[in-house]
Parts: C-alpha cells; structure tokens; sequence
C-alpha cells in the first residue's frame, strides 16, 4: 500500500506562502533579525551587552532575537547591522518591465 502526502514547494519566502501582506519587508526583516542574532550568539554578548551596543535597552534586544519585528523597520534593523560592524549595501536596480519591483536581502 503506497501512502502519498501532499506537499506545496516554497517560493522561497514564507511570508507569501502563508499570503501575508507586506511579504518582502517580513522576509527582509526577519534575515536581518537571525543575523544579529548570530552576531550577538557568536560573540557571545548578553542581551545588556548588545543593547549597549545597539544603543538601545535590553528588551528590544530580546525582541529582535525572539524574531518580534513589528516595531522595528528594515532601516533600523540596518542601522544595528553597522553598529555591530557589518557592511549594510543597498542594490537599486531600474528593471524594464512595468510591473512592480522586488526587494530582496543578500547576507553574506
């Protein structure tokens, strides 16, 4: 007896899986927040360390890391990138099509 399951492939993006709007800046939020969070894990901080760094308190550092965005925007969330010593680029890239563009976020 075979047994199937049924399985729908990703797009790559859960937040458009799921149909959330605004599924991009989710995605984009959400990459940046497990990079910090690895920064913080690899360099071993606590929260009251990174805060200070990030120049900001305790508990929004533990909202990052719980993945907690709502209060946060992609620029904020950027700006604790550079604090952390990270290297934040932005891609414009002027498409020919007409249609809407993407935002997409590469972390090396």
């Amino acid at each position: 007896m075979s047994k199937f399951v049924d399985y729908e492939v990703s797009s790559g993006n859960v937040f458009r899986d799921l149909g959330l709007p605004n599924a991009d800046e989710l995605d984009i939020k959400a990459n940046i927040a497990i990079k910090i969070g690895q920064i913080i894990a690899r360099r071993g901080l606590s929260q009251v360390k990174a805060a200070a760094l990030l120049g900001v308190d305790q508990p929004k550092v533990s909202a990052i890391v719980r993945g907690r965005l709502e209060k946060f925007s992609i620029e904020r969330l950027c700006e604790f990138l550079t604090r952390l010593g990270c290297d934040v680029n932005i891609h414009v890239q002027e498409r020919n099509r007409p249609a809407r563009g993407k935002m997409r976020i590469q972390i090396a």
